[in-house]
């Protein structure tokens, strides 16, 4: 009958179709137990990704992105912080007894101190001149050196300087570069003396010369910058300046 003819064709076809497939599975040398078989896993443990650097404080390359954000541990910022303590160097031998001076030393800053004291700068003018030669007063040429002075003081008649000389003598004084030809008696001893080793009392001296704020300054730039005096042990005055 027409209405069977399908269902035996089927039945026909469908066997037909799954010895083919049979015959494909084994050309190919895959059986069908293969195909049904499980697939075996490992399970594979990663360390973790610090493992390899423990204990060295560094920052694994794979990590560097994730902390670039947050800064690095400086190991010089502690020492970096610690205040440097300054050079502790040799001081000289402050002397205040004038009677120990060499009399050459001694008679010219009588001179000069009693020149001062008058008032008189052509007074002064006479112990300069009759000096073995014009002692330096300034780091620039000048001219008139008495004419120089008066300009240099804050009067205009030199008095202001007048009585920095004599103060500036009656200050505490070294004797440097002994057996040298620089040999010199220098007024006053801060001129020689580092200012950062400075006592209280001896500050308590500097201020009668100077102001604060002028010492200050002179801390800044680690020397004595106000006037002072220096005198050969000959007797030969060598400078009255002030300056660097």
């Amino acid at each position: 009958m027409i209405t069977s003819a399908p269902s035996i064709c089927f039945r026909r076809f469908v066997p037909c179709v799954l010895q083919w497939l049979a015959a494909t599975v084994c050309i190919c040398g895959i059986s069908t137990t293969a195909l049904s078989a499980p697939v075996k896993t490992d399970t594979i443990l990663l360390s973790p990704p610090l493992a390899d650097n423990a204990g060295t404080g560094k920052v694994p390359a794979d990590l560097g992105a994730m902390n670039a954000d947050s800064p690095a541990p400086d190991a010089n910022r502690e020492d970096e912080e610690q205040p440097v303590a300054e050079t502790q160097v040799a001081t000289p031998e402050v002397l205040y007894d004038v009677d120990q001076l060499p009399k050459p030393v001694a008679r010219m800053r009588a001179q000069l101190r009693e020149a001062a004291l008058s008032g008189d700068m052509e007074r002064l003018r006479m112990v300069l001149e009759g000096n073995e030669l014009m002692p330096t007063l300034s780091l620039t040429k000048i001219d008139d050196p008495i004419q120089f002075l008066r300009d240099s003081s804050g009067d205009g008649d030199g008095l202001e300087i007048l009585a920095i000389l004599a103060d500036t003598l009656d200050a505490g004084f070294v004797h440097v570069d002994q057996g040298t030809a620089q040999e010199m008696f220098v007024w006053p001893y801060f001129a020689r003396y580092p200012l950062h080793q400075l006592s209280p009392e001896q500050k308590v001296e500097l201020y009668r010369l100077v102001t604060a704020g002028d010492f200050a300054e002179m801390e800044s730039y680690g020397v004595w910058l106000f006037y002072r005096i220096g005198i050969g042990p000959d007797g030969t005055m060598h400078y009255f300046v002030a300056g660097e």
